[in-house]
């Protein structure tokens, strides 16, 4: 079995797997910076007292992923997948590989550039563009690895139960051809003791077309989905919704007005956002006959989901809030 973590980043995505290997993967990465052990200190005590008002807006309280991970005990990182070069999903990558050194990069051959973009006016650092962009032209330390849907899985990610839905190689030449990243997104299915995941990135309607005309039979009845685009409405189809059928799905932090809660209400499927919950963890290694248990970093959404005292975990410092059933 294995853990699943959806991190509280601000707009944007990062996910964390911990599998039954020992090794780690990260996809994409957001709100990541290097901070001294009193910051850490500070910003775990701040957090602490937010919870104990009672207030739901996490999306005002984000989780460093670096600092997050450190108080987790986990030092190092297997593979870092990058979904698609927009930088709400590789804000830190910097700091990020300087604290874990990845040994493994997953990359798409876009041709996205972003060096003349006005960093001065950006909430986000040249320097994580910077060092992408040397890794795109980079073969090792780490080594960087590009796959494409329906490629034959190598020994070390098919031991990790995952699969690579998408791209394909022609939804890559268009996004490059339009620089519109999104459909060359990473879709990044993982199996785990009959559980399935799937992390689709920005993906948009002609990589959901792909995904259901050649992966119908992998991405029916998902037990857990985070979100596409972190849950916008971004003018998407989402009839895809209605073969994926997800028994849970993580939205991310974008605003309310963006976020297409509708198109999951009407079909009755179950939700939880970064805003409410914080970050969100999935622990399968408690999976059984009943289902595996949701926890929370925000106790009082917990509490308000339990109806009563949340149980809180020592190692995943977070709190009990839900059954994601069998």
């Amino acid at each position: 079995m294995a853990i699943v973590h959806y991190l509280n980043v601000r707009e944007g995505d990062c996910s964390i797997i911990q599998h039954n290997s020992g090794r780690v993967t990260v996809i994409d990465v957001c709100n990541a910076r290097l901070v001294s052990e009193s910051e850490r200190l500070t910003e775990s005590l701040a957090r602490k007292f937010a919870a104990a008002q009672g207030n739901f807006n996490q999306k005002e309280d984000p989780d460093n992923p670096i600092a997050y991970m450190r108080d987790r005990s986990i030092d190092a990182i297997f593979r870092f997948i990058l979904s698609h070069p927009d930088m709400d999903h590789l804000d830190g990558i910097a700091d990020l590989f300087a604290e874990f050194g990845p040994i493994n990069f997953w990359d798409t051959d876009n041709t996205c550039d972003k060096s003349g973009d006005n960093w001065e006016a950006s909430r986000y650092r040249r320097e994580d563009w910077d060092l992408y962009k040397s890794l795109r032209t980079k073969t090792a330390d780490p080594k960087r690895l590009v796959y494409y849907s329906g490629q034959p899985r190598c020994d070390f990610w098919k031991d990790d139960g995952l699969h690579v839905l998408s791209p394909t190689p022609d939804l890559v030449k268009a996004a490059n051809e339009n620089d519109e990243w999104n459909d060359a997104s990473h879709v990044i299915l993982y199996k785990t003791g009959g559980r399935k995941i799937l992390f689709p990135g920005d993906c948009h309607d002609d990589t959901w077309a792909h995904i259901l005309e050649n992966h119908a039979d992998s991405v029916t009845n998902i037990d857990l989905l985070i979100a596409p685009h972190h849950g916008r409405h971004s003018d998407c189809d989402f009839t895809f919704l209605d073969m994926l059928q997800p028994k849970l799905t993580l939205f991310g932090n974008a605003k309310s007005e963006h976020l297409a809660y509708r198109e999951w209400s009407r079909r009755n499927l179950p939700k939880i956002t970064n805003n409410q919950a914080g970050s969100i963890i999935v622990d399968f290694d408690s999976d059984d006959e009943f289902g595996a248990w949701v926890y929370c970093t925000n106790k009082t959404f917990a509490e308000t989901v339990n109806g009563n005292a949340a149980k809180y975990h020592e190692s995943l410092k977070a709190w009990r809030c839900a059954l994601l059933p069998r």
